[in-house]
């Protein structure tokens, strides 16, 4: 195998273990009225936060934007963020640093 056939592969690989480690969604009772999907809001979040690693996500209604988001608190380093994606049109609407008593 080439140094790009590896490099691709072993970014593949780290995708996968990202996605597997995820917990799964809080708030499924709200998919059916989602326009987004929770794979697309994923690869909304992480593309915000490249490098980061989602340990929670949660679909919600929330004040903003349509008034339901996907909220996943990604670990960027030693530090935790918390990115909004709107569920109805995919628009980034919230992208903070969760502190250290997060829920």
């Amino acid at each position: 195998m080439n140094t790009k056939s590896s490099l691709i592969t072993g970014a593949l690989l780290i995708g996968l273990a990202a996605i597997a480690s995820a917990k799964p969604l809080a708030g499924q009772r709200y998919l059916k009225e989602a326009k987004i999907s929770l794979q697309q809001a994923r690869a909304t979040a992480l593309h915000v936060l490249p490098g980061g690693r989602i340990v929670t996500q949660e679909l919600e209604r929330e004040r903003g934007g349509s008034g339901l988001r996907y909220s996943f608190d990604i670990r960027v380093g030693h530090g935790l963020r918390e990115v909004g994606v709107d569920a109805k049109t995919g628009k980034v609407l919230e992208n903070s640093v969760e502190g250290p008593h997060h829920d």
